[in-house]
């Protein structure tokens, strides 16, 4: 059986490889991976193996990623840090997953499960259903978004943000209770990314939920300042040209 092991952690892929090596003596680790670029690459380059295991955040972003660049037919066993919720949705698609640190109990079941998966002949995981499952609604638009923050993994709902902005080329996320993450996006991709419906971007460094709107101010016939909260010391006025539709936004936002 012929394994890939993509995963950032050095100890982590180290430990995992000395894991599978000894569940199956049978098993071969092809190579090991470390981020979203490598691996598209490796899976545009080789021919499929038997089995992946993959890390769900990478150095250089998600693991979802790699599904949106390639095309993957091979089982893949997820090791996530994931809260309960994504728990859930692997077990709903049939996915195997790992939870961190890695139990050798549950490398080996497992791997019973992907042998027996193997033997009935299952049809191909749709991947890119896991994704979107996880990801976004039923919409299209994203409901949550995961971050990596040291070596953990957050996942922030999408209702809970009150503003995105951007400093220094630096996206921060500010959720209603004040908490501040950094985005792994740009405004730009978070503005095609978010139910228009509840977030609009109004100016070059921020995108604001109707929730967040305390007060405006009229300060000229073609700008609104608006106060945000969590407060803010930032320009948070409307540009000029996107306050027509911003006021559209606010009258027929649901």
């Amino acid at each position: 059986m012929k394994v890939l092991i993509i995963e950032d952690e050095t100890a982590a892929a180290r430990r995992l490889k000395k894991m599978i090596s000894e569940s199956s003596k049978e098993t071969e680790i092809i190579d090991v991976l470390d981020s979203v670029d490598g691996s598209v690459k490796w899976f545009k380059n080789h021919p499929q193996p038997d089995l992946v295991f993959m890390d769900v955040h990478l150095a250089d972003g998600n693991c979802f990623e790699i599904f949106r660049n390639v095309e993957i037919n091979s089982p893949v066993i997820f090791t996530t840090a994931y809260d309960e919720y994504a728990v859930r949705a692997f077990e709903v698609n049939a996915i195997a997953y790992l939870m961190k640190p890695v139990k050798a109990a549950d490398l080996d079941a497992a791997l019973r499960k992907y042998q027996k998966l193997k033997t009935a002949s299952s049809p191909a995981f749709d991947y890119q259903k896991l994704v979107e499952s996880l990801q976004t609604d039923n919409s299209g638009y994203q409901k949550r978004l995961l971050l990596k923050i040291g070596q953990t993994i957050r996942a922030v709902e999408i209702t809970d943000v009150s503003y995105f902005y951007t400093h220094d080329k630096i996206v921060t996320i500010v959720t209603a209770e004040n908490r501040k993450y950094p985005a792994d996006y740009t405004l730009d991709q978070l503005e095609k990314m978010l139910d228009p419906k509840l977030f609009f971007r109004i100016n070059r460094q921020f995108i604001v939920s109707s929730k967040a709107i305390r007060e405006m101010y009229v300060i000229s016939k073609s700008r609104v300042k608006i106060n945000l909260h969590p407060p803010i010391d930032a320009e948070t006025a409307v540009s000029s040209e996107r306050v027509s539709n911003f006021k559209k936004w606010l009258t027929e936002e649901s």
